[in-house]
């Protein structure tokens, strides 16, 4: 029989990864005022939750006094608001935010889990890669291990998506954008009935890629498609791309990072073609968030910045399996 997660026995199990946890907080906190940055924090019901294709979403409602209604989502991230502060001036920003993303829930997600997010106005993609290894180092053992892997942080590892694509499924992703059938031929592979290039492109990846990323040593997953990058700036170098990365960690999704986009006309147009296929696909929607197309037209300063989920970041800090281990009132289906 399952204890409830009130038990004394059920917080005691949990109590060394939680500890953990705690001196992994003060830590992070530590790193990041050495460093410049100011917290922040931001509100969690938002009128414009995010415009993430695939993520679901927790609804409610605000009462005001005079008796009006007004819709509001609880936010799948703080990114819009503290993009809002970089546009007034707030400087390098870090927060650890409560976010929410509804219908998840397994060994790595919580529908309610702590994303810790930050900004550096002036950064590149490389001097961001460089400041989240120092994070790693700072606040991390230099061996970690959850779920049987074992992975060394002595050594990172930069590898683009399209060498990626080619090295393991034997791919070329770039040469065939927006072609299912190319791509599907290229990696030998039957394209499904009704499979867009967008559906092929992420079964390749979560199939026959990222089981293989971030297991010896960490992965940086760098040079996304511009279209997997809705809120990056596209690179300099080579258009087809957008300056993002992901990086893995012990077989972990960690963080996902952009070198941020800030022309307000190119986000609005990406916005529309993500609401368009948003409702496509679950048919649901909300108001566009003009307010954030107002502050970048102000104009936001060339930044880059992460996401980085804080709970999996306190997995690895712990040796913890599962994440209901380092979360103080994990779900009962988590425990």
């Amino acid at each position: 029989m399952t204890l409830p997660i009130w038990h004394p026995e059920s917080l005691a199990a949990r109590q060394p990864f939680l500890r953990r946890r705690t001196a992994l907080t003060a830590a992070t906190r530590h790193f990041f005022a050495s460093r410049g940055y100011t917290e922040v924090e931001t509100p969690y019901a938002v009128p414009v939750p995010g415009e993430e294709v695939h993520l679901d979403t927790f609804r409610t409602e605000r009462r005001h006094p005079d008796g009006r209604t007004e819709p509001l989502w609880l936010h799948t991230s703080p990114e819009l608001a503290m993009k809002r502060l970089l546009v007034a001036g707030a400087g390098p920003i870090f927060q650890l935010a409560r976010v929410w993303r509804n219908g998840e829930g397994s060994a790595r997600h919580a529908p309610e889990f702590t994303m810790l997010e930050w900004y550096n106005p002036g950064a590149s993609m490389d001097a961001l890669i460089d400041e989240t290894i120092a994070l790693l180092r700072a606040v991390l053992p230099p061996i970690v291990t959850s779920a049987g892997v074992t992975t060394d942080l002595t050594r990172f590892e930069r590898l683009t998506v399209a060498e990626a694509f080619d090295r393991y499924a034997g791919a070329d992703v770039l040469g065939t954008a927006n072609d299912a059938p190319a791509l599907a031929a290229s990696a030998g592979l039957r394209l499904r009935d009704g499979e867009t290039w967008e559906d092929l492109f992420f079964r390749i990846l979560l199939d026959r890629i990222e089981p293989r990323l971030g297991r010896d040593h960490p992965t940086f997953l760098t040079h996304w498609p511009a279209a997997q990058a809705a809120l990056a700036r596209r690179s300099p170098d080579d258009p087809r791309v957008a300056e993002r990365f992901e990086l893995f960690v012990a077989g972990i999704e960690l963080a996902n990072a952009f070198v941020e986009l800030t022309d307000a006309v190119e986000q609005r147009a990406r916005f529309n073609e993500d609401r368009a296929r948003r409702h496509a696909m679950y048919g649901t929607d909300w108001a566009l968030d003009e307010d954030f197309l107002a502050a970048l037209a102000h104009g936001m300063p060339e930044s880059a910045g992460i996401a980085m989920g804080f709970d999996r970041l306190a997995m690895l800090a712990a040796g913890a399996d599962r994440i209901g281990q380092v979360l103080w009132l994990p779900p009962p289906d988590l425990t």
